[in-house]
């Protein structure tokens, strides 16, 4: 099967498509087909292997797992002897945190993927698993997010931002949202209640008080979640040293701040799927690219300015 190698930390230039072994699912596994990606800030930073310390789970010197990409949609091709919730032929989404997705084929544990209609668009799937599921742990497992609560967004029209908003809101939740001025209309049209455009309104001079807080792009000190909320999630860091200054202070202080790492499960994607089928949520695809363009997909999401999602599709 065709598969991007990665042999070495470094750019998306190290990338190297080739014809690597197609794998074989364990007892607890499917081999799927697959038909689409989405790209993640997540795979750029294991492609380049930082901050550093991800290579204790990544591998210090050299990759562990020279195949890149989490997301994913394609059809099953294959079960292992001890899958029960799935047939050859069904159509499945998920997320490898670990890697192995931007291939031909890839198997993955039953209880990390979920099916959806065949009629259901494949790419809008292969968008959803990271960045879906991020959104949703943050608001619903670690933001305790309630019905009629305010929310605070930052980064709102991003990936992980634009699920966010349409998920708070589905959820019952009046929404504030971040972004810069040009992605204003955007923002309000996914259900944002109001739109702080940051590059024309100083954040730091903002009053109101939110009941949660969600920073999805990175760059809010902890004295920022103090002032504007009542609780907060960190979901990303823009800088090493944001990161190390926000865990600092968080870990003596007892403002209520959760940071998490995503977990994918089957439960959470079968609530994304069940959003996009009910229409109360949509992905928003930037733009389209053949799996050929993978590294120069990457290198786009780099520059941490696209809107909504980057989808690869693997169709011929």
């Amino acid at each position: 099967m065709k598969a991007y190698v990665k042999l070495k930390y470094g750019g998306p230039e190290i990338l190297e498509l080739k014809d690597i072994s197609t794998p074989e699912p364990n007892a607890t596994e499917l081999l799927v087909n697959i038909k689409a990606n989405s790209v993640n800030p997540a795979d750029w930073h294991i492609l380049r292997g930082k901050p550093y310390l991800t290579r204790l789970a990544f591998g210090l010197i050299k990759p562990k797992n020279k195949v890149l990409g989490a997301d994913f949609a394609g059809e099953v091709t294959k079960i292992g002897s001890q899958v029960t919730t799935f047939q050859v032929g069904d159509m499945v989404f998920g997320e490898r945190t670990l890697g192995g997705a931007f291939a031909e084929y890839i198997t993955i544990p039953e209880n990390k993927c979920a099916p959806f209609p065949n009629t259901m668009n494949v790419l809008k799937m292969a968008c959803l698993p990271m960045a879906g599921t991020t959104a949703l742990q943050a608001l619903l497992t670690h933001g305790n997010l309630k019905k009629s609560e305010t929310v605070l967004i930052n980064g709102a029209s991003g990936g992980v931002g634009h699920f966010a908003v349409q998920i708070a809101k589905a959820y019952g939740a009046k929404v504030t949202a971040i972004c810069s001025d040009k992605n204003k209309t955007f923002v309000k049209k996914l259900g944002a209640d109001d739109v702080i455009a940051y590059d024309k309104e100083n954040i730091q001079f903002h009053n109101k008080v939110y009941d949660l807080v969600i920073d999805a792009h990175g760059n809010f000190r902890h004295t920022d979640y103090m002032r504007l909320g009542k609780r907060g999630v960190i979901v990303g860091f823009t800088t090493m040293n944001k990161m190390i200054s926000l865990l600092l202070r968080k870990a003596f202080s007892k403002y209520p701040l959760a940071q998490f790492t995503t977990m994918p499960n089957k439960k959470d994607l079968e609530t994304l799927a069940q959003l996009i089928a009910d229409k109360k949520i949509d992905v928003h695809i930037a733009q389209e690219f053949s799996y050929l363009e993978i590294p120069k997909a990457i290198h786009i999401l780099e520059k941490k300015r696209t809107r909504g999602k980057l989808a690869i599709t693997w169709e011929h």
